[in-house]
């Protein structure tokens, strides 16, 4: 039972975090609007960050659907936990967008266009186009994956080492491909929350944007992490 509430508290405190500093850096009133990405970037990196340290022992801290398949896939992960993990990562990342509603509801309130309102919740293209944006997702999810197994590789690594690796990671492939996407390269950071935001009862929200939501941001990932593990085995390390 650990492992299923380690990764629902886990990916709740991703979100938390990490759409929170969206709402924090883009919402009407906030006395950080206009942060920037940079802030957000980074402050995306340490959502990720802080569960990895507290929960990795517990459960892997995957906080990812992407992750958990591929480590299955990978073969260091039991197959017959992956639905409870998914389930759990929705779970808490939908909680975790309930919760950011519940911080910034004034600020919501007070912010006009809709867009910003769906982009505190969920990413979204700056240029619509259904390759291109798959591409960006995959190629973002690959590096992620193909880099936390490389991590494997690091001679003498401290268990401490590798979650601040982690957080290199995401803010290397956010300040490369954020900006294309907004780069989920994580089926629940996504879909979670987007959840959420259709449920609200938020002033003003306009669409959910499932069209996109259940597709580029859901599949991207997840190939990408199937190519990162594949490519990663086929290699002759020793």
């Amino acid at each position: 039972m650990l492992p299923y509430i380690a990764e629902f508290l886990g990916t709740m405190m991703l979100i938390i975090l990490g759409d929170g500093v969206v709402a924090n850096v883009t919402l009407a009133k906030s006395g950080m609007k206009g942060g920037g990405s940079v802030q957000i970037t980074f402050a995306w990196g340490l959502a990720v960050l802080l569960p990895v340290f507290i929960f990795g022992a517990a459960s892997g801290a995957h906080i990812n659907p992407a992750v958990t398949i591929a480590m299955a896939v990978n073969g260091t992960f039991a197959w017959a936990m992956v639905p409870g993990y998914i389930v759990a990562q929705m779970a808490g990342a939908f909680v975790g967008g309930l919760i950011v509603y519940v911080l910034f509801k004034k600020h919501f309130d007070a912010t006009e266009e809709a867009a910003t309102k769906l982009g505190v919740f969920s990413t979204g293209p700056s240029i619509p186009s259904w390759g291109r944006n798959f591409l960006s997702e995959m190629i973002g999810t690959f590096v992620l994956i193909f880099a936390i197994l490389g991590v494997g590789n690091v001679v003498d690594c401290a268990g401490g080492v590798a979650p601040l690796l982690t957080f290199g990671i995401i803010v290397s492939v956010g300040m490369s491909l954020g900006g294309l996407t907004g780069y989920a390269i994580n089926p629940a950071r996504d879909l979670g929350p987007r959840l959420a935001h259709a449920v609200l009862p938020i002033k003003g929200k306009g669409s959910s944007n499932f069209k996109y939501g259940l597709t580029i941001p859901v599949f991207g990932p997840i190939v990408g992490g199937l190519i990162a593990v594949g490519l990663y085995n086929i290699i002759p390390w020793a």
